[in-house]
């Protein structure tokens, strides 16, 4: 794929790393870092975050795995983390997380502070679905590190039950694909209604094809819009290409790209 010429400085808050500790069950492609510093190269991206796929068990061997492979490349590394509590909305879900406890696999508030203090992370990322939610006294302890928290959003966890669970601690969260996951227009917009409310609260780009709903909240927000491509699932010439198409200010769009992520995580900054 030929390289984009656009002339801004863009970093990337979404993007995937695959470890040798992934099982078959993640889904999307398998990309190593070679291949990942490649593509962003491809699309301007000069700096991005990067996370494991999924694993059995505990993550500390594939956060480790991700953060040694960032290691003189442009990528800052996030800890993964999971969780005790079903993030499934059902009745029966919610009447289990009453008595819900967690296991040694789980995270652990001491895991949140050794990570936290580790120079090798800026951040930690949450699959509710697939990895479950933190309790209370993990959330506490995201709250009082301080550190940016990507969730990934969508009909499996919508924006209310990111509110819910992390936005009433503060926890500075970046909600992925503006809450909508899979291309489902009604979260996305209860997502950027959520930003008039919480002021922790950032949205970032990966799969948010709608034109519509990328313009709606960098124009009421241009502060808290962050790019994201989603890499590997998406490629992210394809991402900057649809930031780069929309009808909104460059100024906007040098937010968006590079001084909105910067200003959340610092160590995109320049």
């Amino acid at each position: 794929m030929l390289e984009l010429e656009h002339g801004f400085r863009v970093v990337d808050v979404h993007t995937r790393l695959s470890t040798a500790e992934e099982g078959v069950s993640e889904r999307g492609r398998a990309i190593g870092p070679e291949n990942l510093e490649r593509e962003i190269h491809q699309a301007g991206v000069v700096k991005a975050v990067v996370y494991p796929g999924s694993v059995e068990g505990n993550y500390l061997r594939a956060n480790n795995a991700v953060a040694r492979m960032s290691v003189e490349r442009p990528f800052v590394a996030f800890a993964r983390i999971n969780g005790a509590l079903d993030a499934d909305a059902r009745l029966g879900a919610r009447v289990r997380n009453l008595t819900a406890r967690r296991k040694p696999h789980h995270t652990s508030p001491e895991d949140v502070e050794r990570y936290a203090y580790d120079d090798r992370f800026s951040g930690f990322m949450l699959d509710p679905k697939t990895d479950g939610i933190p309790d209370t006294e993990v959330v506490e302890q995201l709250a009082d590190v301080s550190l940016p928290l990507l969730v990934r959003g969508g009909e499996s966890f919508p924006p209310t039950a990111v509110a819910e669970a992390f936005l009433d601690w503060d926890v500075p969260v970046i909600l992925a694909h503006f809450g909508g996951h899979p291309l489902n227009r009604g979260l996305m917009g209860e997502a950027i209604s959520l930003l008039d409310d919480y002021d922790s609260l950032y949205l970032d780009t990966s799969f948010v094809r709608y034109r519509g709903q990328l313009e709606r909240a960098i124009r009421e927000h241009p502060d808290r819009v962050l790019f994201g491509s989603g890499a590997p699932d998406t490629h992210p010439n394809v991402s900057v290409m649809e930031i780069l198409t929309l009808d909104v200010p460059e100024d906007a769009m040098a937010r968006v790209f590079s001084k909105n992520p910067s200003r959340v995580i610092d160590a995109l900054a320049p």
